[in-house]
């Protein structure tokens, strides 16, 4: 295993467990250490520190491991297996609710390495050619822990870096197929989902909304309900399962809407009243003239970096502030921010401002953010990225 050196104090971050070594820490790399190899960290009086993958960048080793081990086979099943069991314990996972991420990279020590379980299909998606290259070992692992699965598939094209996507040719690909099929329908606390890994946002789904969809649900019966950046219609299913009066999604992308539709069509209930809408949020947003009880703002990602911080919540604030104006009286708006860089204080803040702006009395009824089976690494702060208010506007 080739050796990392730090520079005299730097090894502050490890002794805390952050996962992420930055590559201005580093005094010195043994020779002939490529992107993706294992290394060991060392301190600069040179005391064992952390176990890593390296990749030549901002952040040059991605850590998986604070005890000197060997690195083989049996230590990646047992981290699944370790992942595995946590689900088991804090989800509820069976007939009724068979959607669930496996692998959560930093949450569950394995940074660059998420994985989705939707029912007999499991979808990789890797952010580190480390853990990319560990991709055959990771399906047979898997296979050996949920037999069930018939269905593997890495989905690694555009979330790993342009240079390894070049260096290795990597194109999305099947890693098990023990049925031809390219899309499965799940169910997530008894609501029916159509997910397509292939074609689909993400590995497929946004399933780390399961929960909040479940509150919406619990407070739309007799509502009108507004769903906006809705995909696949998540809350809108929930919603209409759930007794609402009246459910509006809408979304820019003609595929979205499609892909609501097939959901639609998947209740049991046809007595529904449901409209989709192709149309940009922001536009639609500015002329609600108070006729939705229900309000749910679910944006995609505004900042993708630190560097676009002050313009994404520029963007969160007017979505806020519109939504906040037109929502009607004693009505409930569900707000969210999955953007890493946007802290719980700033969001909150951001809110705070957007009622003080539309002028009217908000009170915070709950505080919302990921599952369990998407765990926050209490040492690194970072894997708490999706954040989220249920208000009630007087």
């Amino acid at each position: 295993m080739k050796k990392v050196t730090l520079k005299p104090t730097k090894e502050k971050s490890l002794l805390r467990k952050h996962p992420w070594l930055f590559s201005g820490a580093i005094k010195k790399i043994d020779d002939n250490v490529n992107d993706g190899d294992i290394v060991s960290i060392y301190s600069n009086k040179d005391n064992y520190l952390a176990t890593g993958h390296y990749n030549e960048g901002n952040i040059s080793v991605r850590i998986f491991d604070f005890e000197d081990q060997n690195i083989n086979d049996k230590f990646w099943e047992e981290k699944i297996d370790k992942a595995l069991s946590l689900r088991k314990s804090s989800i509820i996972i069976n007939e009724l609710n068979n959607v669930y991420r496996l692998i959560h990279a930093e949450g569950d020590h394995m940074p660059g390495f998420i994985c989705d379980v939707y029912n007999q299909v499991a979808v990789f998606q890797f952010h580190s050619i480390g853990m990319w290259k560990l991709k055959e070992l990771f399906s047979k692992i898997i296979q050996k822990l949920l037999p069930n699965i018939i269905v593997i598939y890495d989905k690694s094209e555009k979330t790993l870096p342009k240079i390894h996507i070049d260096q290795y040719s990597i194109e999305n690909s099947y890693l098990l197929k023990n049925a031809e099929i390219t899309s499965t329908t799940v169910l997530e606390y008894g609501n029916e989902f159509i997910i397509d890994w292939e074609k689909g946002q993400k590995t497929g789904f946004f399933i780390d909304q399961r929960e909040n969809r479940k509150f919406l649900g619990e407070m739309s019966k007799g509502k009108k309900v507004l769903n906006t950046f809705c995909y696949s219609g998540g809350f809108s299913i929930y919603a209409l399962n759930s007794g609402a009066k009246e459910v509006h999604s809408l979304d820019s992308s003609q595929k979205a809407i499609d892909l609501v539709d097939e959901n639609i069509e998947l209740i049991k209930n046809k007595n529904i009243n449901h409209l989709s809408i192709v149309e940009d949020a922001m536009d639609f947003i500015k002329h609600l003239d108070n006729k939705y009880d229900i309000i749910v703002l679910d944006p995609p990602a505004f900042a993708k970096h630190i560097k676009v911080k002050h313009k994404a919540l520029q963007g969160y604030k007017r979505l806020n502030i519109k939504a906040i104006e037109q929502i009607k009286p004693n009505g409930i708006l569900f707000t969210f921010s999955c953007s890493q860089v946007i802290d719980n204080n700033l969001f909150r803040h951001m809110v705070l401002s957007s009622a003080i702006i539309a002028g009217r009395n908000v009170s915070i009824l709950k505080q919302l953010h990921q599952p369990a089976d998407h765990p926050i690494n209490i040492f690194h702060p970072e894997s708490e990225y999706l954040k989220g208010l249920i208000l009630k506007v007087e």
